[in-house]
């Protein structure tokens, strides 16, 4: 399996991003990494290039540029170029840690879309109390939605929970304001009718209080409102920890009792950690592209590796453009 990444893109590239792409050829024997980049920059971290390239090329696009603009304009960006060696066949897939407009741009104009899919989307997994997790879409790939492409997402994140995260009959549930069939705006209420007509374990609406709770393996909902769920996700997240650091060293009390939950708490922060789950795959697209936070450390960008070599290893866009042709027939 061939991946290519965008060496540059990211909070700490391109340190943890070679970090990174080394932890995982060490783990995965049947992987080789391109890694896209400054080759310079690239090789003042790069201690061991076993089964590891480099493309060389000096262009970035930063997370201030426009991102229509840049991809158009920055034809030998490091991003721009990771995409292309999925386009030519020399990867299978590609990952970023950049800018995310310029990265969604980028999988339409140089990757393309499946045939029969009218708005790919922007999916991660996010942690669930129990471990499990689940995968949001739409989180940003479109503002605005129609019926139809809800139901799309619904198809492509049930395919990917059961090729990827292993989940037998994916559980499909629909963002809305209450669990009630006619609760919502038009979007849920024609969606919630389209939803269960269609051959998935479809459960119903689900509400945001009950997202960690692992209401459902697939939530769906418009890239609006999808964003700013994961949005608000992340940042109570942060704050409580950052309240819980503050309650637990506010006095030697509490730093006695710090020391002996210590292990706890770092168990309960690795749970919580969207960074185990991998990057937020953006579904809908001829290959797998698979976008990385942009804070990603080596931990997380090694996790984006695993979930796109399980993408690959599962054949998921030939899967979802066979379910998206078998859907149009039927």
């Amino acid at each position: 399996m061939k991946i290519a990444i965008d060496a540059m893109g990211g909070d700490h590239a391109p340190k943890e991003i070679v970090l990174g792409a080394m932890k995982a050829v060490a783990e995965f024997k049947d992987i080789q990494i391109t890694l896209v980049g400054d080759e310079a920059k690239i090789k003042e971290y790069l201690t061991n290039d076993d089964r590891i390239n480099i493309v060389h090329t000096e262009e970035v696009i930063l997370p201030t540029d426009e991102p229509v603009r840049a991809v158009r304009r920055k034809k030998n960006s490091s991003m721009v170029l990771a995409a292309q060696l999925v386009t030519d066949g020399q990867a299978d897939a590609c990952i970023s840690a950049g800018n995310t407009g310029a990265l969604m741009a980028t999988g339409l104009f140089v990757v393309g879309r499946i045939e029969g899919i009218e708005r790919p989307a922007l999916s991660p997994t996010l942690p669930t109390i129990g471990g499990e997790g689940f995968l949001l879409l739409d989180v940003g790939a479109n503002v605005d939605a129609k019926p139809d492409h809800l139901l799309q997402y619904a198809i492509m994140g049930s395919i990917y929970s059961e090729k990827v995260r292993g989940i037998e009959n994916p559980r499909v549930g629909l963002l809305n304001i209450g669990t009630e069939e006619k609760k919502g705006n038009e979007l849920a209420k024609n969606t919630f009718e389209l939803l269960q007509k269609a051959n998935l374990n479809f459960i119903g609406n689900v509400e945001a209080r009950d997202l960690l709770e692992g209401a459902a393996d697939v939530v769906v909902t418009d890239g609006f409102t999808g964003n700013m769920v994961l949005k608000t996700i992340e940042g109570t997240a942060m704050s409580v920890f950052k309240m819980l650091k503050s309650a637990l060293t506010s006095s030697f009390k509490s730093k006695v009792a710090a020391a002996v939950l210590k292990p706890d708490l770092v168990q309960l922060k690795s749970k919580m950690d969207y960074s185990e789950y991998g990057g937020a795959g953006l579904f809908g697209l001829k290959a797998p592209v698979i976008k990385a936070h942009g804070s990603s450390d080596a931990n997380a960008l090694y996790s984006a590796v695993r979930q796109t070599r399980n993408m690959i290893e599962h054949n998921v866009s030939q899967t979802i453009k066979e379910a998206v042709e078998n859907a149009s027939v039927n």
